[in-house]
């Protein structure tokens, strides 16, 4: 069986457009490496074999290199490790708070991958009201009224 190399960018090219359904940002990589390899069948004839390793190096290699330079610090994003990426955000309280009840703020843009956390407090503070994160305890923001 061999493959021409309009087969391969036929190929890559639908990966690409697929990513926009897929929310992963993963398939645009093999669909890239189907292009390189589209490109190495056109300038040189090489086997079906030789053509699917090409497609699984270049792809893998991609998709490291997307996640080892574009997203180098991404396996630090659990809210534990966070504390100095999170303190100080402000955000809108969307459910009362109060010292022993949790409540919910909102953030205009999202944190950690989410734009609405589980909050604590040390005093009452109504929904509406602007707060400050003033600590991560556990898997819970502590807020505080901004300004004070």
């Amino acid at each position: 069986m061999e493959l021409a190399w309009w087969h391969w960018a036929v190929g890559g090219i639908a990966l690409i457009v697929a990513e926009l359904a897929v929310p992963s940002f993963v398939l645009i990589w093999f669909g890239l490496g189907a292009l390189v390899v589209a490109l190495a069948v056109a300038v040189a004839s090489i086997g079906f074999t030789t053509q699917l390793a090409l497609w699984l190096i270049v792809s893998l290699a991609l998709v490291a290199g997307w996640f080892k330079v574009f997203k180098p610090n991404m396996h630090k994003t659990k809210i534990g490790m966070a504390d100095a990426n999170v303190i100080g955000e402000v955000g809108m309280l969307v459910h009362d708070v109060a010292p022993f009840a949790k409540g919910e703020v909102r953030f205009q843009k999202p944190i950690l991958g989410a734009d609405v956390w589980e909050c604590i407090a040390d005093e009452a503070i109504k929904s509406g009201e602007r707060v400050r994160v003033v600590a991560v305890e556990g898997s819970f923001l502590k807020v505080g009224r901004v300004g004070s």
